[in-house]
């Protein structure tokens, strides 16, 4: 993938812009959808970190969404070609994989700005940002669970830091969205304001940490993710689990109820 961050095309799905002061904004973007993520698009989120973080002049990332939301996650094309072909599935869990540990390992500092829907891949890199900034009209949901598959990507390695177990077993357990406002509450995100206000105050604080000394910023990013790296076994295993899950009946029915508007009707038992 090209290490020129800003050609058009590189990072399909994706618009990356590096502004004079070294804030490098990322925007999730597809017009036909609330920025769903195809097979490129994931892969391009996946990847884009690794070259951030090696590229010289970005001080920080603001990464946000275009028009009525951050992202609705996967497309359904993309959940369908996993289910049915093992080489995509494999090839999927590697990039979820290296989304997650790309934005815990990238040196520069993260700044999201949600709105709206907020959901699957869109979500991790959201909520893995350094400073995770919401509008009040956001709705942050892993909706694993309702889909058929264990909550993956990266609900089980950061929700119970961020937010404390029973609230993390809650919501990732019953598949309910999280309004920006609770989410501020409950410590899921960093700040939540209104709707008008927050791409304002998001690159004010993009601002305030790309103005700071790149050494202290980044060190302190680095030794505070060793809490999220220690919690490595712990993602590895929800990931593995998440995308057996994409091999099994309940996922076929998941999507299938989605496509109907109807409540799915899932396996009454399991092995574990």
């Amino acid at each position: 993938m090209s290490t020129d961050l800003t050609r058009p095309g590189a990072y399909p799905g994706l618009e990356l812009t590096l502004h004079g002061s070294g804030i490098l904004e990322v925007v999730l973007r597809n017009d036909q959808t609330i920025n769903s993520l195809g097979r490129e698009a994931h892969r391009a989120l996946a990847y884009v970190w690794r070259d951030i973080d090696q590229t010289p002049g970005v001080r920080c990332v603001l990464i946000r969404g275009e028009g009525k939301g951050f992202s609705s996650g996967g497309d359904f094309s993309m959940i369908e070609a996993m289910s049915e072909d093992f080489g995509v599935l494999t090839e999927v869990w590697k990039e979820a994989r290296d989304l997650v540990y790309g934005v815990i390992n990238c040196s520069k500092p993260v700044v999201s700005a949600i709105h709206g829907p907020c959901v699957g891949a869109g979500l991790a890199a959201a909520l893995l940002a350094d400073v995770s900034i919401a509008a009040k009209n956001a709705r942050l949901l892993d909706g694993h669970v309702n889909l058929g598959v264990a909550a993956g990507d990266h609900a089980a390695l950061i929700w119970p830091l961020l937010c404390g177990m029973s609230k993390a077993k809650y919501y990732l357990l019953t598949g309910e969205s999280v309004s920006g406002e609770e989410a501020e509450r409950i410590g899921l995100v960093s700040l939540c304001v209104e709707e008008d206000e927050l791409l304002s105050r998001a690159w004010a604080v993009a601002h305030r940490l790309a103005a700071g000394s790149p050494t202290a910023v980044r060190w302190t990013k680095y030794a505070l993710n060793n809490w999220l790296r220690q919690a490595g076994p712990t993602f590895d295993a929800s990931l593995a689990l998440e995308f057996l899950g994409f091999t099994g009946p309940d996922l076929r029915e998941g999507v299938q109820a989605r496509r109907e508007k109807r409540p799915a009707q899932f396996a009454p038992d399991a092995p574990l």
